[in-house]
């Protein structure tokens, strides 16, 4: 018995060691922070803004929706914030140290720590299964905002061959959902990483239209802050999505003193497996072009919004759309 007592005293020391490391850690970061909140209050420059207060709103409001377990989603937020405050640190070429600079920068590497770690102990959550279906869809939208954007007027080699890429694919995808063509993994793959592609492009297009705005404080009328505001906060939903394809794509990338041939198998199977192996209808692949060409089309005469909005409107209304004409025609739910 007495043996069996002693075991058991390690655990308990490390126990309370752990806890009064956590507690001196986040002393040591609580006070930080309120020094750095001093700080900015000193400083003549703006260096927080309310449109940070929606984008991460937006952020903690769609990591809550998807995980739905505060402990976890408090252990990454905790995690993130002390890695962040590494940010403070001077930079290897910073011949000069300037505290408001790195306050300026603070935000977006917690911003970026907390996506990432969200989007990989949150993984199978945020994956979204793929189907021909979105894959067609996101193919039109994507030649739709090439042509609105203008890049079909440009007449150099390099945007000729991204054109005829874009379009090859394009035709690829549309092939593969008017037709029964077996999903082998190859086309599973390329279907994958196409789409994902999209998706980035599209977001790449979202985060530069979104920081454009001026800020919230600078709105004369709080219709116009309460529109910049809600970009800001989509943009905050949108952020563990757009993260999460920015590891798939990364993830073909050679890792330094890895096993690349391990790592890209790994990636290629990833991307497999979030493709769904099954058809289409070829009537639902006949509607989604005919639904959002005819959409875009009548956007690029009237101009009714612009072309990004146009394009989520497409994507948030379509299945609306297919599931109303199944239930009134077809009596079935949407692919």
């Amino acid at each position: 018995m007495a043996s069996n007592r002693k075991s058991k005293l390690p655990n308990r020391s490390s126990g309370e060691n752990l806890t009064t490391f956590a507690i001196v850690l986040g002393v040591i970061g609580l006070l930080f922070t309120i020094y750095i909140g001093y700080r900015a209050s000193l400083s003549d420059r703006k260096l927080f803004s309310i449109s940070l207060v929606a984008l991460f709103g937006g952020l903690l409001f769609e990591s809550y929706r998807v995980s739905r377990n505060l402990k976890k989603l408090f252990l990454v937020f905790t995690g993130s914030y002390f890695l962040s405050l590494f940010n403070f640190l001077p930079g290897k070429n910073e011949q000069i140290y300037i505290f408001e600079n790195h306050i300026e920068t603070w935000p977006y590497s917690f911003l970026f720590l907390f996506t990432m770690g969200f989007a990989i102990f949150f993984k199978d959550k945020v994956t979204t299964k793929l189907t021909e279906g979105i894959t067609l869809l996101l193919s039109i939208s994507l030649i739709y905002w090439t042509i609105d954007y203008g890049f079909t007027n440009i007449r150099h080699w390099f945007v000729l061959t991204l054109l005829t890429m874009l379009f090859l694919l394009t035709a690829f995808s549309i092939v593969n959902a008017l037709t029964h063509i077996h999903l082998s993994r190859s086309i599973r793959l390329t279907l994958s990483i196409w789409s994902t592609l999209i998706l980035f492009a599209f977001a790449i297009d979202n985060i530069i239209r979104v920081f454009s705005n001026p800020g919230i404080e600078s709105s004369k009328y709080l219709s116009n802050g309460l529109y910049i505001g809600l970009q800001f906060f989509l943009l905050g939903v949108s952020a563990i999505y757009i993260m999460y394809n920015y590891i798939l794509l990364s993830s073909f990338l050679p890792s330094k003193g890895g096993n690349y041939r391990r790592e890209l198998m790994e990636a290629k199977k990833e991307h497999i497996d979030r493709y769904s192996p099954d058809q289409i209808h070829i009537g639902h692949a006949l509607l989604c072009i005919l639904f959002s060409t005819t959409i875009y089309g009548l956007n690029s005469k009237f101009q009714v919004l612009p072309r990004h909005t146009m394009i989520w409107f497409v994507f948030l209304t379509f299945p609306f759309f297919l599931q109303l004409y199944d239930s009134l025609i077809l009596g079935r739910k949407i692919f």
